[in-house]
This record gives C-alpha cells, structure tokens and sequence, in this order.
C-alpha cells in the first residue's frame, strides 16, 4: 500500500478561511482571512497536498470561491483537490484547466454518477468522489439533506470507474475533535478497491498513530482541519511520525 498522505483542510466560506461544527454554515469560526497565506504555511510546515472545500458552492450548486481557490493555486506548488459545487462537466474542466490536481465530486455523484464516469475516463487520475455521510447515509447539498443510499452502496457504483480515491467523511465528527471514525473508514475501505481518505474529526497525535496501525493498511490518508488550527496536532509531530512509519515499511 502507498504511504499514508495528511491533507491539511482549507474550508472556504465567504472568501475566507473557516471551520464548521458537524458541516452547519451557522457554526461557523473564521481561522485566516487569507486562505493563500494559509495555503502558504501548510506547504512551508511540510504538507504534501492541500485539500480544499468551497462551503458556499457546496450549498449554491456552482463556484462560489474561485477567487480564493485560484489565488491559492498561484501561492503554492503543491497538489491541490477540490470539493464544492463541482456538478458538470464544464467545471471539472475548468478546475482542472486552471490546475486543480484532483477534483471532488460529492453531491453529483448521487445523482448523476454518469458525471463521475465520464469525468474519470476523460481526466484519469484526477477524479475523486466525496462520500459524506450522516448515521451511514449519504448527504449532498452541503449536508443539507440526506439519502437513503448507504455508503458502501455509493462507493460501489464507481468501483470500476477510474475514480482516484473516495473521501468519506462522518459529519457526526466533522469539526468536533472527537477522533476520526476509523471503524467505519476501514469498514468502507474494505468493501472498496478504490482508496478511501478518511475525513471528519481528527483530533490529535492519537489519530494519526491509530492510522498507521495494520488494521488501517487500506485507509490511504486523511483530512485535518480544526486540529491544526486551534494547534491540537503539531504538524512537524505528525508529519515526523508518518515520515518514521514510512521509512520502517520500506
């Protein structure tokens, strides 16, 4: 399996740099003002790749922060992927053409998995699928509302696609710092061949070294956010770590 890769979180609202609590847009705490900048510290602190999330495009259905993602895209070298209001074709080109690495197709892969084939087969490599799920269950719009298609069943509807990577995140979790859902992730991994990124609650040092227990060997990374903001996970510490595990497994 390939190295284990920590994606430090940008969640865009309002041209700024935010975190929710459990995805809602009225709990709302704003960490830069400068997402480029923070863009900036995450490459300079050593982080590999960037995930980012336009929170107003998630809810509008169509970039909302372009402004704020391209001048991140100018700022930093490293990778970047992309998630909100990604729900045609013309935007993933778009994204992809201005040079986002990879883009994130939650809300469209629901309803319009014929979007996420299409896209994997023109862009291969740069097509990953959001799975966010509340009680297991789907949720598109920006969390607004939930599915009844499980997790596992919408994962499985792409397993011969191309898609990169699946991002699942527990909303029960997200911007709680209560630990990732690593029973579910491993659950969702294992029904999978496509890697599966975990997201939504990463809390500490703790986290990262559960993740590079065997029992995690299918989960290929995961997303952190409020941890690294409010300094409850020391990135060189983390970064360190999974540096040490990387080199002991080769």
């Amino acid at each position: 399996m390939a190295p284990v890769i920590l994606f430090p979180a940008i969640d865009l609202k309002n041209g700024e740099c935010v975190r929710l609590v459990h995805g809602d847009m009225q709990q709302v705490t704003v960490f830069n003002s400068d997402p480029a900048a923070q863009a900036a510290d995450f490459e300079a602190q050593g982080f590999d790749y960037l995930h980012v999330v336009d929170l107003d495009g998630a809810f509008a259905g169509k970039p909302v922060n372009a402004e704020a993602v391209e001048a991140i895209l100018r700022r930093v070298a490293m990778p970047v992927q992309l998630g909100g209001g990604i729900r045609d074709l013309r935007t993933i080109e778009a994204w992809l053409a201005r040079g986002i690495s990879r883009v994130i197709i939650g809300t469209a892969a629901l309803r319009d998995p014929d979007l996420v084939r299409e896209a994997a087969r023109l862009f291969p490599g740069r097509v990953a699928v959001g799975i966010d799920a509340r009680d297991g269950f789907v949720a598109v719009d920006g969390w607004a509302k939930t599915s009844q298609t499980s997790a596992p069943e919408l994962g499985r509807r792409f397993e011969d696609a191309g898609v990169a990577a699946v991002i699942y995140t527990d909303i029960s979790r997200d911007g709680a710092l209560q630990g990732l859902n690593i029973e579910g992730t491993i659950a969702l991994a294992e029904a999978l061949a496509i890697p599966v990124i975990a997201s939504g609650g990463l809390a500490s040092l703790a986290d990262i070294e559960r993740l590079l227990q065997p029992d995690c060997a299918r989960i290929a990374g995961a997303i952190s956010g409020r941890a690294l903001y409010d300094g409850r996970l020391d990135p060189a510490e983390a970064l360190a770590l999974i540096r040490t595990n990387r080199q002991s497994s080769c």
